[in-house]
């Protein structure tokens, strides 16, 4: 189903097809209470998706207020139907989230921020636009409609060698080669349309041992697609940096990451916001301030428990980082903090 039939077919109630992940670690350590700023708090949701983080952030927090955002005008309705029981204390922005804090004009600056950087299910079961292969679908990917690349632009017109990097870079699948080999073969007999056509090239192409592991061996490069079409890797370091000068001194940023690939820039990028001094050594003296400008408050990142993953299985690849800000961050601290 395209985005403009999505959007026009509406939604008489909203059927809530994903749950949030990491949600009591959420609460616990983006909680407003015992703060300055608890009884006027202002939060950012920063990937609203279907609005379950913020469901649940404002039934606990009556005081609350929440902006949310999200680059999928379809989702984000759903959203708003399902949020609308808090009124004004709710109110959505739609379009990237880089954009959004790059650009930022808001009258106030935010006590927290969330970012969940996890496809929501709805994408995966609901959307129609070939996140999966699990349903014979469109193969499209777009989060925006006004992203020009498809998934099926990619695949019938990105040359091998690049087709094959992409690959591996955005997925680490070691058969990306052959995939890529197998997927231009494929095309020039007959164009690439759909997520099952694409699916059992990809099963075609891989060894037989490697068809029935753990995962689908088209796992990955479905990924890599998604990664490339909506230019995840390359609006996440600028989109983190900006939120962290946009948050108010004594604010919460935290980010939910479920590969290694996003998790690693978060990390990076948060490690940095703690050091005293981030100069590279051939630097003569320090021009980053000398001093950080956040407090790690997760030493180590917060993992869903073995209930949760039982409950909820998206879940366990997650992983919660926050920090509290201390002052804002000269853009040295992106250093070291690759943008794929």
């Amino acid at each position: 189903m395209s985005f403009a039939a999505q959007k026009k077919s509406g939604w008489k109630k909203v059927e809530i097809v994903h749950t949030p992940v990491l949600l009591n670690e959420c609460l616990k350590f983006l909680s407003p209470i015992g703060e300055p700023f608890e009884k006027d708090a202002f939060m950012i949701d920063s990937t609203l998706g279907e609005g379950g983080h913020s469901f649940n952030f404002l039934k606990k927090f009556p005081t609350l207020k929440i902006l949310g955002l999200d680059a999928d005008s379809v989702i984000q309705a759903r959203a708003k139907e399902r949020l609308s029981e808090f009124g004004e204390r709710m109110k959505f922005y739609n379009g990237w989230f880089n954009d959004f804090y790059c650009n930022y004009s808001e009258e106030r600056k935010p006590d927290l921020i969330l970012f969940d950087l996890g496809i929501s299910v709805f994408h995966y079961e609901k959307s129609g636009r070939g996140f999966s292969f699990r349903h014979d679908e469109e193969l499209d990917m777009r989060l925006n409609a006004d992203t020009k690349e498809s998934a099926t632009d990619i695949v019938n017109e990105m040359p091998e060698d690049e087709l094959a990097n992409m690959i591996y870079l955005y997925s680490d699948e070691k058969y990306s080669r052959r995939i890529a080999s197998a997927i231009v073969s494929a095309r020039k007999s007959q164009k690439i349309v759909s997520t099952k056509a694409l699916a059992d090239i990809i099963f075609n192409a891989v060894p037989s041992k490697y068809k029935y592991g753990n995962i689908h061996p088209a796992t990955r490069t479905f990924q890599a697609l998604r990664i490339l079409v909506n230019s995840e890797l390359k609006r996440l370091p600028e989109a983190i940096h900006a939120a962290f000068n946009v948050l108010a001194p004594g604010g919460k940023i935290g980010v939910i990451t479920f590969h290694s690939l996003e998790d690693r820039i978060v990390k990076n990028y948060f490690r940095n916001l703690g050091k005293q001094c981030v100069c590279p050594r051939e630097f003569p003296e320090c021009v980053c301030g000398g001093t950080p400008c956040a407090e790690i408050l997760t030493r180590k990142p917060v993992e869903p428990s073995e209930e949760e993953i039982k409950a909820n299985s998206p879940s366990r690849s997650a992983k919660l980082r926050v920090v509290r800000k201390l002052r804002d961050a000269e853009k040295l601290r992106l250093y070291g903090v690759e943008a794929l």
